[in-house]
């Protein structure tokens, strides 16, 4: 992107204020040098072209700045898409995709393949140096089939195919990277004892890798403005304890639950801060990060 393309945005904002802008991020910049940000990218962030850009540009400010932003991605409408092309209809039991192994193939080809490597692709082309990354490399995501039991009826199980869950996962190669100021890009796609893959929630592989990182904070970018009450109104601040009372009344459900669950263990595994925030909103990343301003849900532990 040229300079010619940013300027006239700024255009109407004075010298004095633009200054004061980032001076207000430097406290921000301090706090988190040298520290560890998983971003879990998803949603209209990932494919309306505008959104895209801003994100890229936005992990490589944050890089330049000190801090070590890893990032990890979903890919459904991709995915989907892919399957269409196929004539394979995808179906999802509780949030989750039933995966056969077909359908194991193809989430491996485009989320390993197409959709990583446009994200590292972005990524460069804004002047930063991405790595792509699946759960096979280093032996990083080791993973087991997935119990799903029934919501309604705990004595049942479903059986949602090469679905995984994650057993432990070696964050080694993800630190090596990051000490030779390389950004990880990480596709959730873990491995069993016996090789086979599987496909994980992307939301549960950076919930459990801020743990593991032990990172700063754990920030996933929706195509929401964050977890909404029963009337439409935005929360920005949820405690462990009021999020299980959102859980019971049903006003979290389908796709969230796997996103805000994920969010809360890492919350209560130590991770500072955990923020479900809009990727609709340009730069919602560093407006999130350099700022005061809220784009979305903090998730504290207690």
């Amino acid at each position: 992107m040229s300079q010619a393309d940013i300027q006239p945005s700024l255009d109407h904002i004075q010298p004095r204020e633009k200054a004061e802008i980032l001076a207000q991020a430097l406290p921000y910049i301090r706090k988190y040098h040298g520290k560890t940000l998983v971003i879990k990218y998803g949603g209209n962030a990932m494919t309306d072209p505008a959104l895209q850009q801003d994100f890229a540009e936005d992990i490589v400010l944050l890089k330049l700045v000190g801090m070590n932003p890893v990032v990890v991605h979903g890919g459904g409408p991709q995915i989907d898409e892919a399957l269409n092309r196929l004539g394979k209809k995808g179906t999802f039991i509780q949030g989750m995709r039933v995966t056969d192994e077909e359908t194991m193939e193809v989430v491996e080809w485009v989320l390993g393949g197409e959709v990583q490597q446009d994200i590292v692709g972005l990524i460069n082309a804004a002047g930063g140096k991405a790595v792509g990354l699946t759960g096979r490399d280093g032996g990083m995501i080791r993973a087991r089939k997935l119990k799903m039991v029934d919501k309604d009826d705990p004595s049942k199980e479903h059986d949602v195919g090469q679905v995984g869950e994650i057993e432990s996962i070696d964050p080694s190669v993800v630190k090596a990277l990051q000490d030779d100021a390389f950004i990880p890009v990480i596709s959730p796609i873990g491995f069993g004892e016996n090789n086979e893959s599987y496909n994980i929630n992307a939301d549960v592989v950076a919930a459990k890798l801020a743990t593991i990182l032990k990172a700063e904070k754990l920030l996933m970018l929706t195509n929401i403005s964050g977890v909404l009450d029963k009337q439409g109104e935005l929360l920005t601040d949820l405690t462990a304890r009021r999020i299980d009372e959102l859980f019971a009344d049903g006003t979290i459900s389908g796709g969230m639950l796997p996103k805000i669950a994920g969010a809360l263990d890492a919350a209560k595994s130590g991770v500072n801060a955990v923020h479900i925030i809009d990727g609709r909103v340009p730069h919602a990343l560093l407006l999130e990060i350099l700022t005061e301003q809220a784009f979305g849900t903090m998730i504290r532990s207690h």
